[in-house]
């Protein structure tokens, strides 16, 4: 079975300071995977890498077996097949929700508003957020902002998405609302890669949990293994600060 992303000794640096040292990753269609890890163990560089926001320097990247880390390829036609969600909303202020998800496919698509409106209401609809198309970002709360994020990701119809710690600029009580959404994904069979701190939804929601420490994959396998009899001591030094 030839898996949707995989990743093969993947290395990347800032300087001379190495981020990802040897990264070997497989997700396969309709997989979530959780990346876990503390601050600085190379998560959010590892999601940049599955995207091409950051060429990586040893290694390949494939998508449905084809490789994607080649450097002389024009990124753009893979990014939309990848989408990505950030930390921050990263919305733009002077335009409603609507018009902040409309505005990727109709430049890259060329497609009119009145083409997008059925299919964005309907997203909006899926994601509890009918009655907020005309509201601009500061209208909206953090979560709902965030959902929007998601929506926005979405309208390009990615086979891939990959969420970076996308509920840790929330309030707590809003973290619930964008979880869920994720869950609507997995259950519609969405293949996804989360870095998440949210180790209760890694636990319930996951196929795979990878703990990273120092830019390395230090233990992988399904939840019920990870966070009940991890194999590695630096997995149960981490779990026990965390849980």
């Amino acid at each position: 079975m030839t898996a949707k992303l995989e990743l093969t000794q993947v290395w990347k640096s800032f300087g001379s300071n190495p981020v990802l040292r040897g990264i070997d990753l497989a997700v396969n269609e309709g997989e979530l995977v959780c990346l876990i890890g503390a601050s600085g163990s190379g998560k959010s560089t590892l999601l940049r890498c599955m995207n091409l926001l950051e060429p990586v320097d040893e290694g390949r990247i494939l998508l449905d077996g084809v490789e994607i880390s080649d450097p002389e390829q024009d990124p753009q036609p893979i990014r939309q097949r990848i989408g990505m969600v950030f930390q921050s909303f990263n919305l733009f202020p002077h335009m409603t929700a609507a018009e902040n998800v409309m505005l990727a496919p109709r430049r890259i698509h060329r497609l009119s508003r009145a083409a997008l409106r059925p299919e964005v209401e309907a997203l909006f609809e899926r994601f509890g957020l009918a009655d907020r198309m005309g509201h601009y970002p500061d209208q909206l709360s953090g979560g709902q902002q965030q959902r929007v994020a998601i929506i926005r990701a979405l309208a390009m119809k990615p086979e891939v998405m990959l969420f970076d710690e996308v509920t840790s600029a929330l309030d707590p009580e809003l973290v619930g609302e964008v979880l869920d959404a994720l869950r609507r994904l997995r259950a519609e069979g969405m293949t996804m890669v989360l870095a998440t701190h949210e180790m209760g939804f890694a636990r319930e929601a996951a196929d795979k949990v990878c703990f990273l420490d120092q830019g390395r994959i230090v233990e992988e396998g399904p939840p019920s293994a990870i966070f009940t009899a991890p194999r590695e001591a630096r997995t149960r030094e981490f779990l026990r600060r965390v849980l």
